[in-house]
């Protein structure tokens, strides 16, 4: 039972230190910057069915969010604070056929990432842009297949064909390493 405890504390650790860069750099830019509430504008959008922030080893800041659907993200692309961050940045460029033009309406669920670099202060205009070495937003389906035990990164309501999900072994059925 000790042996659990320290295990599941050492886990809560972990998490919080893996995550809490990311989440402190995304309030405190939010902050500094006057930037739309991405994260509160994200969840707030109907058919949003999970939002993950993460910072990666090579210095990304990413926002994960999983959408019902193609509908979905046109709802948040369209949305008040998705518009407001657009205009905020004085994104100009557009697609000639509209967003999502070349993405299937077949009802599969989306993966949008965002992911930014930033070498200094958080951009606060258009202009500030020009010192970020890297910004994207990349969209992701999920494949058939897969396994998890105990849980998954993407939302449960994410629904992933032929997905293998299985408990987590107790941790009195696990052997310690040798």
């Amino acid at each position: 039972m000790k042996h659990t405890i320290r295990e599941a504390t050492a886990a809560a650790v972990l998490t919080l230190v893996i995550a809490l860069p990311a989440i402190v750099t995304v309030r405190a830019q939010s902050a500094k910057t006057g930037l739309p509430d991405l994260i509160g504008g994200l969840k707030a959008t109907p058919g949003v069915l999970g939002v993950e922030l993460a910072q990666t080893m090579s210095g990304k800041n990413v926002i994960f969010a999983w959408f019902e659907n193609k509908s979905a993200v046109l709802k948040w692309y369209y949305s008040e604070t998705h518009q407001a961050a657009m205009l905020q940045y004085g994104t100009t460029q557009r697609r000639a056929h509209g967003p999502l033009a070349d993405v299937p309406d077949d009802g599969r669920p989306i993966l949008a990432i965002a992911s930014v670099t930033l070498t200094g202060a958080a951009p606060t205009s258009a202009a500030d842009l020009k010192s970020v070495p890297q910004i994207a937003i990349e969209l992701y389906a999920p494949l058939p297949g897969g396994l998890a035990a105990g849980g998954r990164f993407a939302p449960s309501t994410v629904k992933v064909p032929g997905m293998i999900e299985a408990p987590a072994p107790a941790a009195a059925d696990r052997k310690p390493a040798e």
